[in-house]
């Protein structure tokens, strides 16, 4: 079941729902659309923000990566 909500827009978001709505969209998809969208970019941040922190806390890969950034200065040229 749908429910219904209120909300007041500032300018920058009025300006947002516009532009969308210039696509054809209606308010209420356009809103629900922005909506969704925001929270998935939120957990696909979160997602990758988790990974980096595994990464880094990965004592073989951090070794293995100073390792290769040695080979690569011990390669450069020295002008």
């Amino acid at each position: 079941m749908a429910s219904a909500i209120s909300v007041r827009l500032d300018d920058e978001a009025e300006r947002a729902l516009r532009t969308l709505e210039a696509t054809g969209m209606s308010r209420s998809e356009a809103i629900r659309t922005a909506l969704v969208e925001s929270a998935k970019r939120r957990q696909r941040r979160s997602a990758l923000t988790a990974e980096v922190a595994e990464l880094e806390a990965d004592e073989s890969d951090r070794a293995e990566m100073f390792a290769v950034t040695d080979l690569m200065e011990s390669m450069r040229d020295p002008r």
